[in-house]
């Protein structure tokens, strides 16, 4: 049965961040993620009319971190891989102690927490869930372990692609495009393109050895999601003293459960049997005696990456080697723009060499409208960015219809 679907962004349609879509298509009401974002103080999505069904993409707070609200409001089911769900409480609960320790209102309690790991639903790649007259199909989105792309089939076929990445990773297989009518696409790197992964990677190995080579230690911040894992891989192949400290520790051991959705669950495992995990607090002192560093957090929003820093800050022979996007307004940012660093409440010039290396977990420009191309689709709708003009013009280029929809704008394809 054809109908016109109805559609409206509660967040993250002009931006990154706080991403939430809800649908109506016929009488289902279907919401895809419900995110926060992370600044100070964080920012939340718009509150969600009731839903049938959730389905989350993965894990990544901008796409999760407001679910905990909708179970409990609508104890309504939610929809994801099984290693966005082993991950996810351990994100939310830290959400939680971050608002606390920040002194941030609080958007919802451990209780609620629990609630919605009550109503999760695990779903697989290629398998399909059927809801009504209406068939959703998850997909491999590339971005990182367990990120799923939602098909809904129907006599037009919409493709909601969370967050993605197309090429191959260390870590996980890149997504493939799926033929649809309607493209509902992130554009996080709209008029951005990233360098080759492979001279990325020889670049910051040629670094760490400069850095080693004349005394100095690798502090290398990194999500704990995702990038901890994918650092982990290419480090594997060297021979250095290597600690790894933070949540990224824990995420790994999750990973680990489910190597169906990894590119190698043996290397991962072998990789994390070479380097030393830090357990308890006087592990630290031992790992600041090491080479290399791996902690979170990858902004350096807090975590044990800051003990790291507070004490290597004014040694000119070490250097801190970024490996995301440091968002406006965080620590990470503050530090690649002017040399500064927040540490402990305090703001201070940062005496180590700062470096900046592209890992990626989001397809550039290019990589997005090839996937697009050969999704087909009548009719584009971008979100998740805030350059998505740049996308749009050159889709328009190519003739396809493309749609910019606002926050809280109701639209209907």
């Amino acid at each position: 049965m054809a109908y016109e679907v109805e559609a409206r962004f509660l967040g993250g349609a002009e931006e990154i961040g706080s991403l939430s879509l809800y649908l109506r298509l016929g009488e289902m009401r279907l919401l895809f993620e419900y995110g926060l974002t992370p600044s100070k103080p964080p920012a939340y999505p718009l509150p969600a009319p009731p839903m049938d069904s959730v389905f989350l993409t993965h894990v990544h707070l901008d796409h999760s971190g407001m679910l905990p609200r909708i179970a409990t409001e609508y104890d309504v089911n939610v929809y994801a891989t099984l290693p966005t769900i082993s991950v996810l409480p351990l994100l939310l609960h830290d959400t939680i102690k971050v608002a606390d320790l920040e002194g941030f209102p609080i958007p919802y309690q451990k209780e609620e927490v629990e609630n919605l790991m009550d109503n999760m639903i695990p779903v697989d790649y290629g398998k399909s869930i059927e809801l009504g007259s209406i068939e959703i199909v998850p997909h491999n989105a590339g971005h990182i372990p367990g990120s799923a792309m939602y098909e809904i089939k129907n006599e037009r076929n919409i493709l909601f692609t969370g967050d993605i990445q197309t090429v191959n990773t260390h870590l996980v297989w890149g997504g493939k495009p799926v033929k649809t009518d309607v493209l509902i696409m992130e554009s996080t790197y709209a008029g951005r393109e990233h360098p080759k992964r492979e001279d990325v990677e020889k670049e910051f190995l040629e670094k760490i050895e400069d850095v080693v080579s004349r005394g100095g230690k690798a502090i290398i911040p990194a999500f704990a999601v995702g990038r901890t894992q994918e650092i982990m891989l290419i480090l594997a192949r060297t021979d250095y003293d290597i600690w790894v400290d933070g949540m990224g520790k824990f995420v790994t051991n999750h990973f680990l459960q489910y190597p169906q959705y990894l590119k190698s669950a043996k290397k991962l495992k072998k990789a994390r049997n070479k380097m030393k995990i830090v357990k308890r607090r006087s592990d630290r002192r031992k790992a600041l005696k090491a080479e290399v560093i791996v902690a979170t957090s990858g902004m350096l929003e807090g975590g044990p990456v800051l003990h790291y820093i507070n004490h290597l800050k004014n040694d000119p022979k070490s250097a801190i080697l970024l490996t995301g996007y440091q968002v406006e307004g965080t620590n990470g940012r503050l530090l690649m723009d002017r040399g500064i660093l927040e540490l402990y409440g305090i703001k201070e010039k940062i005496d180590t060499e700062v470096s900046f290396f592209d890992f990626s977990a989001h397809a550039g420009h290019s990589e997005l409208i090839e996937f697009a191309e050969k999704c087909s689709p009548e009719k584009i709708i971008l979100m998740h960015g805030d350059n998505r003009e740049a996308l749009a013009k050159a889709f328009r280029e190519r003739g396809f219809e493309v749609i910019l929809p606002k926050d809280d704008e109701s639209f209907s394809f």
